[in-house]
């Protein structure tokens, strides 16, 4: 029996990895693993839009395996596949660039990697709270426009985040868990905004008096920092707009560090001009990056970081490795996080 599992694993399918440059844009990951198990071809570009392109390069690779990062792959180009592609790996959490359930109809399984960068993003959370609690990035600004005259009449409110509330959309998952992680040490209170008004059974948090669950109208209300958690699906999308930005405080701060689309970004804008809350700390946008003339460059309550919650060198070498586990299982007759 273990011969036999030997010989499959000794089977190295052809694989490509559309996008390589969007994961290794520094050139300092190690790919051995991966290619040991597999055919692999690298095609370092940050993004593919063609259709076409796409599915010439797929085909024209023979390959069996796709890999991509956080890249739109068109129906189009999923409907053009070969009958050889059998898999394709969304080197990512987020797979709604992916259409699975066509995928699925064509006879191909789409997984993801679910949990690589929970700490790292967690982690920017709480450093996007830190830097507004101290009006870091407010200060920098000032600088860099040759600004100084901070240093002599200090002009922007700061304070301690003990006993500041932050909340959570999204927050009872394994990401707004981990973000719990870190607030409740530095004497935060939780609240997470829940339909069911719980946590789920077993939930590490269940019984903390210091993590509430609350509806979303009266987390957004009593938090000092939102912090968005969630996934972006139908549901999610453009959840966060007008309404829901004026019912938070007018010293409140909101970040998100999920994906774009799930804050209106057209509504927030409009709140952010009209200083509806003290700042917003986007690390994901609508469209990365944002047009050239977007006001979210301009806006001076508005701060922004090219999606860097899962960029931290660690966490990418983190992701190369669990894309290969997937597609060793896959090899060995046992599929992992397939979600079609």
């Amino acid at each position: 029996m273990a011969a036999a599992a030997t010989r499959i694993l000794m089977r190295r399918p052809t694989a490509i990895f559309l996008n390589a440059s969007r994961l290794d844009y520094d050139k300092a990951l190690d790919f051995s693993r991966l290619q040991k198990i597999t055919d692999l071809t690298v095609n370092s570009v940050d993004a593919m839009t063609d259709a076409d392109e796409i599915a010439s390069l797929v085909n024209s690779s023979n390959a069996e395996i796709i890999i991509t990062k956080e890249m739109e792959v068109p129906l189009a180009a999923v409907q053009k596949f070969s009958s050889n592609v059998k898999l394709m790996c969304e080197a990512g959490t987020g797979y709604n660039n992916i259409p699975s359930v066509d995928a699925r109809t064509k006879g191909i399984l789409v997984c993801n990697i679910p949990t690589y960068s929970t700490e790292s993003v967690a982690h920017m959370v709480i450093t996007y709270v830190m830097n507004f609690s101290a009006a870091i990035f407010q200060q920098a600004k000032m600088l860099h426009e040759g600004n100084q005259s901070n240093f002599r009449v200090f002009q922007h409110p700061i304070y301690e985040i003990s006993n500041k509330k932050i909340g959570l959309i999204g927050g009872s998952g394994t990401i707004g868990t981990a973000v719990a992680d870190v607030a409740l040490p530095l004497g935060m209170e939780v609240l997470i905004s829940s339909r069911s008004g719980r946590l789920p059974k077993g939930h590490k948090y269940e019984n903390n008096d210091r993590v509430k669950v609350v509806p979303l109208d009266e987390l957004l209300a009593s938090s000092d920092f939102v912090s968005i958690n969630c996934p972006l699906n139908s549901e999610t999308r453009h959840s966060i707009g007008d309404r829901e930005i004026r019912l938070m405080k007018p010293t409140a701060f909101l970040i998100n560090t999920a994906r774009g689309a799930i804050i209106n970004e057209a509504e927030l804008i409009n709140c952010m001009k009209e200083k509806v809350i003290a700042g917003a700390g986007l690390d994901t946008q609508e469209v990365e990056p944002p047009a050239a003339d977007s006001d979210l460059w301009t806006l001076d309550n508005v701060f922004l970081t090219p999606h860097i919650g899962w960029r931290r060198l660690e966490t990418r070498q983190r992701l190369v490795d669990m894309t290969t586990d997937n597609i060793e299982s896959y090899i060995g007759g046992k599929t992992k996080n397939v979600i079609n």
